[in-house]
């Protein structure tokens, strides 16, 4: 047999062993397929078991201590950042605020340029579903750990989403659930679309600022909650349904703006809320 016969032949055989090993990965797009993390919530489960979360309570150092120079600098930009509450960049924390979907689906759309949600991007509205569940879990071996007071309650001030004082005042301040899951998804959709890295990681940093504008996050705690949200995404690169599912949502992504559409208003009004207001955020 001849060399170049020989060397097809083996090639052949090696996809074939490929193909028998690892078959393709389909990763479901049905609510009802994946389960909820707990009935009747509308959270869906993560990819990660508990188990395979990245440990906050190893990732981070402690919050800042009570007369500490941190936690002075925390209840200055706190000052500053709840000023903005009635304002258009307050009004956008509010919205930032819910994390229930269909709503939380348009978080990013803006700066990706496209629709997001269930019936147009399917697959990119299952990965934002399931790595919110994967982000917040994540933050709790230190949420319990430290159980830090949140600075509403600490200063006797109000948030900009009473609704949810009385749950978040028994729930963790550090680091911020938010955070992590806000800078997981500008991560994500950074690396489906890297031509648009910067505005989806502007996207990504206002989120998470929401948190201290409405009063119920320490910017040590957003911070926190930023690496947090880092190390969730480097681990959720290990699973194989994840990686199958960011495939996925990047052909939808590339369909979609292949038939593009038109910015706008309220898109442009969103970027320029956040350019008028990132001089005040630190």
């Amino acid at each position: 047999m001849k060399i170049q016969s020989l060397t097809a032949a083996i090639a052949a055989a090696l996809v074939a062993s490929a193909c028998t090993l690892a078959p393709r990965i389909v990763a479901p797009v049905s609510p009802a397929e994946v389960g909820e993390l707990r009935a009747g919530t509308g959270v869906l489960k993560g990819y990660l078991a508990p188990a395979e979360l990245p440990d906050s309570l190893a990732l981070l150092p402690p919050p800042p201590a009570e007369g500490s120079p941190a936690l002075t600098a925390d209840i200055d930009t706190f000052r500053s950042l709840t000023k903005l509450q009635n304002t258009p960049r307050g009004a956008m924390a509010v919205t930032d605020a819910n994390l229930r979907f269909p709503e939380a689906a348009a978080v990013f759309s803006c700066a990706l340029g496209i629709q997001i949600s269930e019936q147009a991007t399917p697959n990119l509205n299952m990965l934002l579903r399931r790595t919110l569940t994967d982000s917040a879990l994540a933050t709790y071996k230190a949420k319990d750990k430290y159980v830090r007071t949140r600075p509403f309650v600490m200063l006797n001030s109000g948030s900009c989403t009473p609704k949810e004082e009385a749950a978040l005042a028994k729930d963790g301040s550090y680091p911020s659930g938010h955070s992590a899951i806000g800078w997981s998804w500008a991560l994500m959709l950074t690396e489906l679309t890297p031509d648009r890295a910067d505005v989806l990681l502007q996207r990504g940093r206002a989120f998470s600022q929401s948190r201290a504008i409405c009063g119920v996050h320490w910017q040590s705690d957003i911070e926190a909650g930023r690496l947090v949200g880092a190390a969730t995404v480097a681990r959720l690169h290990a699973n194989p349904v994840f990686n199958a599912q960011m495939a996925a949502a990047r052909a939808e992504i590339a369909k979609a703006r292949t038939a593009g559409g038109a910015p706008t208003a309220a898109c442009s009004a969103e970027a320029a809320t956040i350019a008028a207001s990132s001089s005040s955020a630190p």
